[in-house]
């Protein structure tokens, strides 16, 4: 990876609040790899994984010229949602250097985005891994706990790559408003 292309070693101001940080659309190709660097513990996803879905929007947050995290949505990976109204948080990816509270300003900000760009969406899921997050950031954000999701494998069908985490996994929704045209 060119870590200096994407600007993760420049040297730089950062950021004392996340206010003072831009919210950015990105590529999915980019999405991947500022992920690759930050994420906790979902670092793989491979850019066709996002982009081959109906619908798909990834974020980065930039500050002097530098990112500081990366977010990617995409149509839900479970296909008893509506793939068409349904939009999940697939990876949040922090930078170690982002202010406190990134993360929840980031989601206030990406669900005010998604909801202008892709308006028939309806609903955002995503899912917390209950060995290393306490889902501060969903609650901080006023998204629902709607369940503990077991681990199962998914090499049941084909041979696939080594699980990248075998927790349980809590989801949380949060329903969109509507928006009335006036």
């Amino acid at each position: 990876m060119q870590e200096i292309e994407l600007g993760l070693f420049r040297q730089g101001l950062s950021p004392g609040s996340p206010k003072q940080l831009e919210l950015v659309s990105i590529s999915a190709d980019l999405g991947s790899k500022l992920n690759a660097v930050w994420h906790s513990r979902l670092p793989d996803i491979h850019p066709s994984n996002i982009t081959r879905n109906r619908n798909y929007i990834c974020f980065a947050t930039m500050f002097d010229w530098r990112y500081f995290s990366a977010a990617i949505w995409s149509s839900p990976v479970n296909q008893s949602f509506d793939i068409d109204s349904v939009l999940e948080l697939r990876r949040l990816a922090i930078s170690p250097e982002s202010p406190r509270f990134t993360a929840t300003w980031m989601l206030s900000k990406m669900i005010k985005d998604i909801q202008k760009k892709i308006p028939k969406i309806t609903r955002l899921i995503s899912y917390q891994d209950t060995d290393v997050h306490t889902g501060t950031i969903y609650k901080a954000a006023n998204w629902k706990n709607m369940s503990t999701v077991k681990y199962r494998t998914w090499n049941e069908s084909r041979e696939r790559n080594k699980p990248q985490s075998t927790a349980d996994k809590i989801r949380w929704e949060y329903d969109l408003p509507h928006r009335s045209k006036i």
